[in-house]
């Protein structure tokens, strides 16, 4: 279990499941609002290259910096933290008969993928989150939130 272990509230952003219908592509819907996974390898974010932040993809709050970036080799973006404290809500998942970590937006709901205890920085966490869930603006690394330099984030 990581050392940031959060708990749900209620979402900022609520929106009827219509609603959440016409903001998302179908595949978006599926992955953010019904906790589908895409497959490996195939999202589009898996290799960004150069400076910027990652948002959700359903209510645009800045989630993840490309400092924070790195290849796992899962065939998933993968993170080493958040970019803020509270961002990201860690909930248990005992689906598909294992033991995981859900991460979900903290101001929508939204599905973004799980969070395992193996990753290969000082933070010791790996954040394995599905493309479909982010939507990336290039700039500066951290300039959206102001940046989460350590493992409490």
């Amino acid at each position: 279990m990581t050392t940031h272990e959060t708990t749900p509230g209620t979402p900022e952003v609520q929106l009827s499941d219509e609603q959440w219908r016409e903001r998302l592509t179908d595949d978006q819907y599926q992955v953010l609002r019904r906790s589908a996974t895409e497959p490996a390898w195939s999202g589009e974010l898996l290799h960004v290259d150069g400076d910027g932040v990652f948002h959700c993809a359903g209510c645009d709050a800045p989630l993840f910096s490309t400092d924070a970036k790195f290849d796992s080799g899962s065939g998933w973006p993968s993170f080493d933290r958040a970019m803020a404290a509270g961002t990201i809500v860690e909930t248990a998942d005992n689906s598909h008969f294992m033991v995981r970590t859900e991460i979900t937006c903290a101001r929508c709901g939204g599905h973004l993928g799980h969070v395992f205890p193996d990753g290969p920085t000082d933070t010791g966490v790996r954040y394995c989150v599905n493309s479909l869930a982010l939507q990336f603006e290039p700039g500066a690394a951290g300039d959206a939130a102001g940046g989460a330099d350590g493992p409490d984030a």
